[in-house]
């Protein structure tokens, strides 16, 4: 049985922004509650009882030291039934993935198989039947690959009658590809995986810390014949990098998960509300009866949290209204997420967006396709089509704005 995982969590995620100007990207909220807090708990589920987090900077370190802190709250609050506990990588200055775990496995000593996950990925996996898959091949290396309908953004496997990895195509065109098994950035490693360092051929990617696994380490290992297999993986996978994908998979998980997996109760059959106590409870009866007398409108699935008020003739669709926000009259919150703590004026309508922390918004408001990023305040009448706004950021009454990125001179150095 594996039991350890280590969790890259390095670098500025510059793909998610505005979203992570100011916040990890294990942090960023996903169904109201972050992104590394789903990935930890399905570890946890599936037997892992120590993660390692190769932090890198002062953002990812104590953004999530501050919350995960040594991670034994876990068990508690979701009922499981061993205690997990989470460490952290000593300052060292990572550049890869692959030395972020090297540096992590190394420090604290660990000789025995691990799990990698990479932080930005959301995913359905057994990580057990993997591990059981990894030592009958015999395995120096397991990686998981996930079936995709579009293999131009992933590096896509060769492999053979034995899922053993003959190669990989990095974003190939569709004509070029040979499968359609990306490489989801889920690996398994064997207790003596780091030992191929010591080879000749590998001492100068080690000492130019060349060790991103996609890019330098899965090809370096299959051109020197170490036994890489796949793993073919049947649940969902998404790497959550770029707002447009972080929105898909929030819109998946909404339609697809069981409202316990996302710690809610059901108000109607598809609408999902957060919260256990009795305040909640009324807020889900208020909530379910304003429903069935036409003052709230819902189409699809739509996930609520705590301590939210919504104004009458207000419609929501494929929508994730998150803890503390406030929505006025007669808004439309369509194919949206909406973190917690946002202000929200009368008629306001939100389609295809992603609304940030602590965020207020006039009336009058229309914004499609856009970002916005924490504690922004959008002025009353403005419209937004193809925007990204950074944190802090104020955008003026009446302004229209149309594929444009509203963002300070200077970014927070992390």
């Amino acid at each position: 049985m594996i039991k350890k995982a280590v969790i890259p969590i390095g670098g500025e995620a510059t793909r998610l922004r505005p979203l992570t100007i100011e916040t990890s990207k294990g942090l960023v909220r996903l169904l109201n509650k972050p992104i590394l807090e789903h990935s930890i708990l399905n570890l946890a589920r599936d037997g892992i009882e120590e993660v390692y987090l190769g932090v890198k900077g002062y953002v990812n370190y104590a953004s999530l030291f501050d919350y995960f802190r040594e991670g034994y709250w876990l068990k508690k609050k979701y009922g499981l039934e061993h205690e997990v506990r989470i460490r952290y990588m000593p300052r060292y200055e990572s550049t890869t993935n692959g030395d972020a775990v090297w540096y992590t496995m190394r420090y604290y000593g660990i000789k025995e198989p691990v799990v990698v996950i990479q932080g930005d990925n959301i995913y359905q996996l057994d990580v057990q039947d993997m591990y059981n898959w990894h030592r009958e091949k015999n395995a120096f290396m397991t990686i998981a690959l996930q079936r995709v309908e579009d293999v131009t953004g992933f590096g896509v496997a060769k492999i053979d009658d034995d899922y053993r990895i003959e190669y990989f195509v990095e974003k190939p065109k569709p004509e070029e590809a040979p499968s359609n098994l990306a490489n989801t950035g889920i690996y398994i490693l064997s207790e003596n995986f780091w030992e191929f360092l010591d080879e000749l051929w590998a001492k100068e990617m080690r000492d130019r810390k060349a060790l991103d696994f996609g890019g330098e380490i899965i090809p370096a290992l299959i051109e020197h014949g170490y036994d890489v297999y796949g793993y073919p993986m049947e649940g969902y996978w998404f790497d959550v990098g770029t707002p447009e994908r972080y929105l898909n998979a929030a819109m998946y998980l909404l339609r697809h998960l069981p409202p316990e997996d996302m710690d809610a109760i059901n108000v109607t059959h598809d609408v999902y509300m957060q919260g256990k106590s009795e305040m909640s409870e009324g807020l889900r009866r208020e909530i379910k009866e304003r429903i069935k007398r036409g003052e709230l409108l819902v189409e699809g699935k739509v996930l609520l949290g705590r301590h939210i008020s919504i104004g009458r003739d207000t419609a929501l669709e494929d929508a994730v209204i998150d803890n503390y926000s406030m929505l006025g009259k007669r808004c439309e919150v369509l194919h949206s997420v909406v973190m917690d703590r946002v202000k929200m004026g009368s008629n306001v309508r939100i389609m295809n967006s992603i609304i940030g922390r602590h965020v207020e918004i006039g009336d009058n408001v229309r914004i499609v396709n856009s970002v916005i990023g924490d504690n922004a305040v959008i002025s009353d009448n403005v419209r937004m089509y193809n925007v990204k706004i950074w944190p802090h950021e104020f955008v003026e009454r009446g302004a229209t704005l149309e594929h444009y990125t509203v963002r300070s001179i200077n970014v927070p150095k992390r």
